[in-house]
This record gives structure tokens, sequence and C-alpha cells, in this order.
């Protein structure tokens, strides 16, 4: 070995333990590929470098880091990259424009000359591909035997060390979301009422539990202008942070509008044509607004697609289901928000508002908790507060379910008269 040979050997040599160094240091993914980037600009003397990261799920190779160029994006099974990745193995490419695997469309875009070509896959420690660092255009010749020793072992410890980042990334950015749902959640929870309305002659409770850490159900109780009590249940499509945000929307509307009017149909009408407006992509509400008047013994009401609604009759112990008055909220404009026919309440009578994810709840042979065994609780302990028979409701469904974790989220009211 010549002193030139020996001189270059030992410098790259020092730079490659220098990348060692900071590989281990860099906390941060883009910092870390342009120092591969530029690692690969000395030890293999060329005049450019990239570093293509490999998505397995969409097969392809695309770069954050790419000198003088934006990223890029293509099949990891095309092209002399796409070699590297399928044979785990440096591609040395003394002439590109004579090899079938080089792609001249990007030099006719971009204006620069490939003449030589170095591709080296990085693998991670489990072998697994991570990505492919490319060098482009060696200054004096073609890459050489010495060029390709030096590149695995760049290609080694940057493979490593971008895995490494990568998991960190990926776990920071699941704390992060993890944080944020969280957020949403105690945001959504104080939406909910931390108390129920006390009425003389009645027992009112409602309670939800949302089938995600955010829910498409809610439940309120409004603060009408004659002092009556509006009740709200409202269900958006699916379950999850979108929903959430929906359902929260339709709540805020209908206890702003209720300061202005007591007019149900008025109300509902109106937040219907503002949620069409707003919602896109199929989305809707089921939303039952009624209004308990204590003194009439009488709730009158609108069920935007929120059905069945559930009445028991304590005189004949009889259970029945009242369908939805008009469509749900935001399908189309103009919705005819006719109210229902007052429910005239008798001493026991109890309304039952939940969602679907109660009556829908299926165990292990697809039958569905239904209807009828909602009634069935209620009729057994028709003595025992609202309350407690919502907390029967749901075990009842757990126990239902068998083993089948909730699928939905779950929301009731129950209103009984004395």
């Amino acid at each position: 070995m010549n002193d030139d040979a020996l001189r270059r050997q030992i410098r790259d040599l020092t730079t490659l333990i220098e990348v060692s160094k900071h590989l281990g240091s860099t906390t941060e993914l883009v910092p870390l590929l342009t120092r591969v980037e530029k690692a690969a600009l000395e030890v293999l003397a060329c005049e450019r470098a990239s570093v293509f990261l490999y998505d397995a799920v969409a097969e392809e190779l695309y770069s954050k880091v790419a000198t003088g160029e934006s990223e890029i994006r293509f099949s990891a099974k095309l092209g002399v990259a796409g070699d590297a990745v399928a044979t785990r193995s440096i591609v040395n490419v003394p002439d590109a424009y004579a090899d079938r695997r080089f792609n001249r469309e990007i030099d006719k875009k971009t204006g620069y000359r490939t003449r030589t070509i170095l591709s080296i896959p990085l693998t991670g420690y489990d072998g697994a591909i991570v990505g492919v660092l490319q060098a482009l255009n060696k200054h004096d010749a073609a890459f050489d035997h010495r060029d390709e020793e030096e590149g695995t072992i760049l290609g080694s410890l940057a493979g490593v060390a971008i895995q490494r980042q990568m998991l960190l990334d990926e776990f920071a950015e699941k704390q992060r979301l993890v944080h944020d749902l969280e957020v949403a959640r105690e945001i959504q929870s104080s939406l909910l009422p931390t108390d129920d309305p006390v009425v003389t002659g009645y027992d009112i409770a409602g309670w939800n539990r949302p089938a995600d850490e955010t829910g498409g159900d809610c439940y309120d109780y409004v603060p009408m202008p004659d002092g009556s009590v509006g009740l709200l249940v409202a269900d958006a499509t699916g379950h999850g942070i979108g929903p959430a945000l929906i359902v929260s929307e339709c709540r805020a509307l209908i206890r702003a509008l209720s300061t202005m009017t007591d007019d149900l149909a008025a109300i509902v009408s109106r937040v219907n044509d503002l949620l069409v407006r707003d919602l896109t992509g199929g989305r809707f509400v089921t939303a039952f607004f009624g209004v308990l008047k204590p003194t009439e013994h009488v709730i009158e009401y609108v069920s935007a697609g929120h059905g069945p609604l559930l009445y028991f009759h304590a005189d004949s112990g009889v259970g029945e289901e009242l369908m939805a008055t008009t469509l749900p909220l935001a399908v189309m404009l103009g919705l005819d928000a006719t109210p229902g026919d007052p429910l005239r309440m008798k001493p026991g009578d109890a309304l039952i508002l939940v969602t679907d994810g109660f009556f829908e709840w299926v165990n292990a042979s697809g039958e569905q908790f239904g209807t009828e065994r909602i009634f069935d609780i209620v009729r057994a302990h028709t003595e025992e507060s609202a309350q407690h028979i919502i907390e029967r409701l749901h075990r009842a469904a757990v126990r239902f379910g068998a083993g089948v974790p909730q699928a939905d989220d779950l929301t009731a009211i129950i209103v009984k008269r004395q």
C-alpha cells in the first residue's frame, strides 16, 4: 500500500469513527440523514448522495435528504436503488447510461448528468431493510472495491441508527397522540352534565361511556326560556375524535338556539341547516331533543333519526317503541322538524333514551341485546332510581356480550315520573 492509499484509508476510517459518534448522539431523523449524506460525500468522494427511506407498506423508496434536490418517491422494485433493496447487496454501476436499470428521466428533469452510481442497502439491527444510500459520480473515476467496503461499513452504521431514530420518532408520535386524545377526552367529559336536574315529581339520570378515548355520543340538559328542562341525546356517525367534534358542535348549537326560543321545530331545523353546511363525506347526527314540562307532566320532542325511543307504561307494564319523527341532522337542507305527539307521563312511567350501542351490542353468536331486554330490566326494577336502572342496563349488556368488547359508544337518559 503506497503512502497516498494509506493516508486515504486513515482519513476515511477517521471519518467513519466520527460518523459513528454523531449517529449515536443525533436525536432527530432529518439531521441524522443529513449527517449520513455528508459522510458519504466525504468517504466516497462523490458529487452527490441521497438517502432513500423504505416504505414497506407502499413498497416505495422516498428521500428526505438529497443534495440539491427536493423529495423523490418511487417504487422500491425499480431502478438501481430498487435492485439494492431486492438483493440486499451493494450495486456498483460504472456507467449509468449503459445500465438498463438506470432511469434517465430524472436526469432529464433536473439537468444533472449521472455517470457512476453506488447503491448501498441500509439494514437495521434485525436485518430489515431501512433504506438505500445512493452515491453519484465518483470524482476521479468509477467507484472501486475500496468504496464498496467503506460503503458497507457506512451503510451498517447508518441503517441501525436510522432504524433506531425512526422507532423513537414513532414512539414519540404515539405518545403525542395519546396525550392529545387524553386532552380531547377531558374536554369532552367536561361538556357532559356534572349533575342531574332536580325536578319536583321526577327522577332524571344521564350516563355516557365512549368506546374509544373520545366518543360520538353526548347527552345534555338544556335550560329553556320558560324554565322547563330540555333533554338532549345525540349520536354522530362513528366514534372517536371526528364524531366527538361533530356531536360537540351539535350540542353547542342546540344550547345557543335554545336561549332564544322554545320552538323545538325551529331549533332542530336551524341546527340541521348549520350542520349541513359544515359536514361532508356523508356524516350525520341522530338526535333526540325534548322538553319536560313537569307541571303538565308532558314531554314534547323532536327525534331526528334517533330511534327507537323506549317508553315504559307503569300501569300496564308494557314497553312501547316510538320511531323517529324526522330524518337525521345534516342529511339535507330544509328539514321538516315537526314534533311527535307529546308524551303524557303517568305516575311510574319512564322514558328511556339510549343510543344504539346498547341494543346493538352483540354476543359471540352475533345476537343483539335488543330493546326487549331493556324493557325487562326496567319492568323488574321500576321502583329503583333512574341512575340504578342505567347501571343495571350497562351490566346486563356487558354480561350479554360475554367477552365481546364494547364496539360503540353508550349513552342513556332515563326520565321517570315518581
